[in-house]
């Protein structure tokens, strides 16, 4: 094995996404080699209690209770941000500016000049850079980009996504704070549309290419919530579900719904592609599977297959255990680090990178504009 370098990782944040990155760091080293080795350096979060409980946890060495003395640090490499939309772009800029790599949770920005802003500082600054669009790194769905890449569908006709929740339907859950800034605009900048369909169009503009145009429909069920910070009934600003047709560049027609109002479902994030030769499908709740149909089979044997995504010649595999045992979730942060890692080593990009991302950020700016003008709203070019 080549000798190693260590990469002093500073994360800000110990929610839920601050555990799934956490663990991707230290699974890396024990399942991919890498000329760069994570080190857990130190872990940021406003509450200080909070903060040495996950540091020592998760093995992290330090703990920080304000990001602009973390970014600071020489002892410092990367800044992983797993905070509230409305902080991505200080964070980032600020990290960028003072030379540190930079990890971002996804949505990039609270809209599209902000994620300008954004990419602008990084390129001008020149640091590697990734946001965890995770979903590309599920070895069924990068699989599904090898087949389109390598033309088995064909010229594609449709493509169409969907991504159901139901944990919001309670008019007695209040917005903002800690656990529930997600149903804040002020924090959020948008609800299902910049939570949800902005994985749907990240996997779609990474598979199928650029969407052109879109015509959109949101809607707010529950208009007033009270507010954890303010302990007052406020009205509500984010989008309780999302419905938009887009045409894609390519000529196919797009068909995107999410809703954290769909009883049953708590993560249903399913994707199918037409193509003139073939259709693939997937969905997360069976995510080590890939269905697929080829019409230029033999008539008699012509149907649905069902591929289970276990062998070593699979995408991201080989580095797991014995054909037919599968992975999880959590590996899909795994695999884009391990990525991230392999990139940076070489001085290339990780995508998404900040730019890729803002093409999301783009389609969702143009999707909330669409719903609110009621029309067909063009995608901004990035």
């Amino acid at each position: 094995m080549p000798a190693t370098k260590d990469l002093r990782i500073g994360i800000i944040g110990y929610g839920f996404m601050g555990r799934t990155h956490s663990n991707a760091y230290k699974q890396v080293p024990q399942f991919f080699d890498s000329p760069l080795r994570p080190v857990l350096k130190a872990v940021c979060g406003r509450d200080a209690n909070n903060a040495k409980a996950f540091a020592e946890r998760w093995g992290y060495e330090s703990i920080e209770t304000d990001w602009r003395k973390l970014i600071a640090r020489d002892d410092i490499d990367a800044i992983d941000i797993c905070t509230p939309n409305n902080t991505h772009a200080e964070i980032a800029i600020a990290a960028a500016e003072a030379g540190k790599m930079v990890l971002c949770e996804k949505p990039l920005a609270m809209n599209l000049k902000e994620g300008q802003e954004m990419v602008d500082a990084i390129e001008k600054a020149g640091v590697p850079n990734t946001v965890w669009y995770n979903y590309r790194r599920v070895p069924a769905v990068t699989l599904a980009k090898q087949l389109i890449d390598e033309g088995r569908l064909g010229k594609i006709f449709h493509y169409r996504a969907n991504f159901l929740q139901d944990w919001t339907i309670s008019a007695d859950l209040p917005q903002g704070g800690a656990a529930l800034w997600r149903l804040d605009a002020a924090a959020a900048g948008s609800g299902v549309t910049g939570d949800l369909l902005a994985h749907c169009i990240d996997t779609a503009l990474w598979l199928n290419g650029k969407i052109t145009d879109v015509s959109a429909m949101t809607e707010t069920f529950i208009k007033e919530r009270k507010h954890n910070l303010t302990g007052k009934v406020e009205k509500v600003g984010i989008d309780d579900a999302c419905a938009f047709l887009c045409h894609f560049e390519n000529g196919s027609l797009g068909l995107f719904e999410s809703t954290r109002y769909a009883r049953g479902h708590k993560a249903l994030y399913t994707l199918e592609i037409n193509g003139e030769h073939a259709s693939i499908r997937w969905d997360l709740h069976d995510l080590h599977r890939l269905e697929y149909f080829d019409h230029r089979d033999d008539s008699l044997v012509r149907g649905w297959r069902s591929v289970h995504i276990t062998d070593g010649d699979m995408p991201y595999m080989k580095h797991w255990w014995v054909p037919g045992l599968q992975i999880g979730y959590e590996h899909t942060f795994i695999h884009q680090f391990a990525d991230f890692l392999d990139c940076a080593a070489q001085g290339k990009p990780c995508p998404p990178t900040f730019r890729d991302a803002l093409a999301t950020q783009a389609v969702c700016d143009a999707v909330l504009d669409s719903a609110e003008q009621k029309k067909w709203e063009d995608v901004v070019p990035v």
